[in-house]
């Protein structure tokens, strides 16, 4: 994982580390909601411009949830890291 990656996901989700998953699941579902590709079908009539946009929706789409598993990961690796700390 480079550290540009990481970087990029947190600028992404708004997020600075520590993080919690609760904080990762609310900003994802928020995102979610924002690039769901659905929402640009009413926005224009001119097909090219909805085309774009939904394009555009999508590829935000797909870049949300591979910053989410990237973030996931992470955050499930810290913790078992502490788990083993732990015991």
């Amino acid at each position: 994982m480079t550290e540009k990656r990481l970087t990029d996901a947190l600028e992404l989700f708004a997020l600075s580390q520590p993080y919690t998953l609760e904080q990762l699941n609310r900003q994802r579902d928020a995102l979610l909601h924002t690039w769901t590709p659905q929402r640009f079908a009413n926005l224009t009539n001119n097909p090219k411009k909805y085309m774009q946009a939904y394009t555009k929706a999508e590829e935000m789409t797909c870049l949300v949830e591979a910053s989410y598993s990237l973030l996931f990961s992470l955050l499930k690796a810290e913790q078992a890291a502490n788990d083993h700390h732990a015991s």
